[in-house]
């Protein structure tokens, strides 16, 4: 098979000058997610029917509690819904217990210094809990927003269970909306997920391993797949046979990546298509597909899943940033005698992403959605003045915009967000226009410096060494690969467990990369050793792919090197480049899409 090359560490690693700030393209409007209607349909569902009903009986001060469950229906929206139906459950117990200790936080003290404090608190803890389950976006933005919020809103002790009941049932009735489509399309976040996959190795494939953006769309294409396989991996039991379909797509865009030369860009695409729809899962034409490509699944299936809890290491620097930054941007804001220093709080919690760089480009598209967002309720302000039955259509309106535009940039989003949270602000009474905006301005702000400056000062230091750890952990595993046999008699399921433990640890080290690469007073990550093990490690999974004999078509006979090495031949895989984006300019693309 392969032999296992070693890279020696250099002898010092120099210390890096601090990085300058992307500003190109931080705003640059993107294609939206092929989801995107889901959350952006489901929100308005999950909102419309309780808000209209508080309208009808003259209580639509309610709203402000209703509103926090319904807003649950965002999220878990990529999961099968045997995973979606707990996630969803968790998220609704979640946002339900933040808003219970905003809410007696708020009935026993007035306090403001004591309650910035406790919404700092709340929102570090909601930070990790989401970065932890990975329940995806819009992660912890919102859950803060709420809990901070309620943090502020005028309360009695006896009023607090009344007004949890309501923001459970709306959260109730936000699953019902989220679970909705299973009975129509049971595998459909399945079947999306392989789609994505196949979409993604086809585009590699398109660059043959060696052209313009190969590097970038390998990564991608890598990510997407391990995409898939995580969600393949929560599938329920009761979907066996459908479920072991879409692994076959999975692996034939995992064969796709390893062999780019042997594989069918229009092939993969029309598979791709063919699962946007509820037909058929389409069929794989490559040998032994019924049997040996599906063995390291199964072997992975039986390995039991870590708890979440098992691994915080790289989430405390997040953490003190997150409880840092909240504090003292609302303590800032009292400062400044703003009446809302929750604004400030919530500002500073929705920058904070995996690392500097990307928290500055959060940052940067905040604070410009934010601007424009107050221009665009200085605008809608008297329409939604008409009644509560226009203040409601309004909010439903910038739901929906907020999910129609979110995932083509974070700005985009913010811009219809903005107004909807000083429209809900006039769920209790009118307030006045000049003095929302006014407080949102400086807010926005205070957040986004005070914010931004607490991410500065609280370094990710260990990031560095994560790569260090991600590197040994490819090198061990590809010297695995490369001492099994590879004759008819190696054991199939030894051989498939070790391609894809390879695969997923190739993932987990472009993922470390990109992490350090965007961190602030750094050493300068070995990007030199990356590149090379990433090479390394992507010739010896085409090696394993030829000596398996799952080459698409006919087998080993598509590709046509000289040998079945690693590096004998054309057709050595996506090891061939020379790595081209795997720097630290590659931070960007790391983004979530949404809050």
């Amino acid at each position: 098979m392969s032999s296992a090359t070693p890279h020696p560490a250099p002898e010092k690693e120099p210390v890096s000058e601090p990085r300058r700030f992307p500003l190109t393209g931080v705003l640059r409007v993107g294609r939206p997610s092929g989801i995107w209607f889901k959350p952006a349909f489901s929100v308005v569902a999950a909102v419309a029917p309780p808000s209209l009903i508080l309208v009808a009986l003259g209580r639509l001060d309610l709203a402000v509690y209703t509103m926090a469950g319904s807003l649950c229906a965002l999220y878990a929206h990529n999961r099968p819904y045997a995973a979606r139906a707990k996630a969803l459950a968790g998220v609704v117990l979640g946002m339900v217990g933040g808003l219970a200790v905003a809410l007696v936080a708020a009935s026993l003290t007035g306090d403001a210094v004591i309650l910035v404090g406790i919404g700092a608190l709340l929102a570090a803890v909601q930070k990790v809990v989401c970065d932890l389950t990975r329940i995806g976006p819009p992660g912890n933005v919102i859950l803060t927003f709420v809990s901070s919020a309620s943090l502020f809103v005028p309360q009695t002790l006896g009023q607090v269970p009344g007004h949890v009941a309501l923001a459970l049932a709306a959260g109730a009735w936000a699953w019902l909306v989220g679970m909705a489509p299973a009975p129509v399309r049971p595998h459909g976040p399945e079947r999306r997920a392989t789609a994505d996959a196949l979409n993604a190795a086809a585009a590699y494939v398109d660059t043959g391993g060696t052209g313009d953006g190969h590097a970038r769309a390998r990564a991608s294409a890598y990510a997407a797949v391990q995409a898939a396989w995580q969600c393949l991996l929560l599938t329920g039991s009761r979907s066996a046979a459908t479920r072991r379909a879409l692994e076959r797509l999975v692996v034939r865009a995992e064969i796709a990546l390893a062999a780019p030369a042997g594989a069918d860009p229009a092939r993969l695409r029309a598979q791709a298509a063919e699962l946007r729809g509820a037909g058929r899962v389409p069929g794989t034409d490559g040998p032994r597909a019924e049997a040996d490509e599906l063995l390291g699944v199964a072997a992975e299936r039986a390995v039991p899943r870590r708890p979440p809890w098992s691994r915080p290491g790289p989430l405390v620097p997040i953490a003190v940033r997150t409880a840092l930054g909240c504090g003292l941007a609302g303590y800032a804001s009292l400062a400044l005698g703003v009446g809302r220093p929750y604004w400030a709080l919530t500002t500073a919690a929705a920058l904070y992403q995996a690392n500097i760089t990307l928290t500055w480009s959060r940052t940067v598209q905040r604070v410009v959605g934010n601007l424009v967002g107050v221009l665009v309720f200085a605008a809608v302000a008297p329409i939604a003045g008409l009644g509560p039955l226009a203040l409601v259509l309004c909010c439903l309106l910038f739901n929906f915009g907020a999910e129609a535009l979110i995932g083509r940039n974070y700005w985009l989003g913010s811009v219809c967000v903005t107004p909807l949270a000083l429209l809900v602000t006039e769920f209790p009474g009118y307030q006045p226009t000049g003095s929302l905006i006014t407080d949102r301005v400086v807010d926005t702000l205070v957040g986004a410096l005070v914010g931004f400056a607490a991410a500065l000062a609280v370094t990710d230091r260990r990031a560095g060494d994560r790569v260090a750890t991600a590197l040994t952990a490819v090198d061990l595993r590809r010297e695995h690969a490369a001492g099994l046999p590879a004759g008819p008699r190696a054991d199939p399921t030894a051989l498939e467990t070790a391609r894809r433990g390879l695969a997923a640890a190739l993932v987990d080290l472009r993922a470390a990369a990109d992490a350090a690469a965007g961190e602030w007073w750094l050493r300068t990550p070995p990007q030199e050793r990356v590149v090379l093990t990433e090479q390394a490690g992507h010739r010896t999974l085409a090696a394993m792919v030829r000596h398996q004999g799952l080459t698409a078509g006919t087998g080993g006979e598509t590709d046509r090197g000289t040998g079945t090495g690693p590096g004998t031949g054309p057709d050595t895989g996506p090891g061939d480049g020379t790595g081209g984006d795997a720097n630290g300019d590659t931070g960007n693309d790391t983004e979530d899409a949404r809050p």
